[in-house]
């Protein structure tokens, strides 16, 4: 028969016994390897070769093990990052704004400075010698963008051809969706699609590499400023693993890994630089609850 001191101490064993997990959870995770999400802009193999000095890099300075992680959309990269199935993500604009609105503890914490500048544009082409001389010649013409949560490729554009040439996606010409951003350039390129938009530092990478010839397409305007690719993190991590990924991205000199991001550092960042987007969203009458 239980006595009542050892009544106390079952009691206590079995209090302690149901605190753990929450115990455990305000101690936050704190994994063997850490899942580090690149956005399939380009050839996943290719964006995979390229993120090897990063995967270097980050395993030096967390001494844990990385894996690379290239998801086959958009889509499914925001629902990883909402499901628990990524620890750090890298997030195009808008991209990071639907995956905000579906997992609410997800932290921005760095973001890429090109120039001196932590924006970028989006660049709207033309083939050359094609039916499209000025963006007024879109009308009732194809055009082409990314993936449909792409900010550069899609929503930054597509709100500048409404705002600026009174051009509605809706009725006045026909998007067509083709995934990535090097898509776009080789599609207008060819002529395959008379006129389209990706991401001027992509386009600008393209040719330098020699994978798009600047002669065979025009470019026409520019989109105003974006916010620049954020670096996110799940938010319920343990907070020295959170502070140690942080300074990783802050304090990065890796020459290598910086020109692989395109970018020449990195600077802080919070939720707050991105409104801008939620107001792109807005002009659109786009409804984030909805989007995929």
């Amino acid at each position: 028969m239980l006595n009542r001191r050892n009544f106390s101490l079952v009691v206590s064993a079995a209090s302690f016994a149901a605190l753990l997990p929450l115990w455990a959870h305000a101690q936050g995770k704190d994994p063997s390897k850490l899942r580090v999400a690149l956005l399939p802009d380009e050839n996943a193999a290719s964006i995979i070769q390229n993120a090897q000095p990063l995967k270097r890099y980050l395993e030096q300075q967390l001494k844990k093990d990385v894996e690379i992680v290239v998801t086959t959309d958009y889509s499914s990269m925001i629902e990883a990052m909402r499901f628990g199935r990524i620890e750090v993500a890298y997030f195009g604009p808008f991209s990071y704004v639907l995956a905000k609105s579906k997992a609410s503890g997800i932290e921005p914490f760095a973001v890429g400075v090109e120039r001196g500048s932590p924006t970028y544009q989006s660049v709207l082409i033309a083939t050359a010698g094609g039916p499209v001389k000025t963006l007024e010649d879109v009308r009732r013409k194809p055009f082409g963008f990314g993936d449909q949560a792409s900010t550069s490729s899609h929503l930054a554009p597509r709100a500048h051809l409404l705002k600026k040439y009174k051009l509605d996606g809706e009725k006045d010409y026909r998007p067509v969706h083709l995934g990535a951003h090097d898509a776009v350039a080789r599609a207008v390129q060819s002529g395959q699609i008379p006129a389209g938009a990706l991401s001027k530092p992509i386009l600008d990478n393209l040719i330098a590499r020699g994978s798009i010839d600047a002669t065979k397409i025009v470019q026409l305007d520019l989109s105003a400023p974006i916010p620049n690719y954020p670096i996110v993190m799940q938010g319920d991590l343990k907070p020295e693993l959170k502070a140690a990924i942080r300074s990783s991205f802050l304090d990065m000199k890796d020459a290598e890994v910086l020109k692989a991001f395109r970018v020449q550092a990195f600077a802080a960042t919070d939720d707050a630089a991105y409104d801008v987007l939620r107001d792109t969203a807005t002009i659109l009458k786009l409804d984030l609850g909805r989007m995929q």
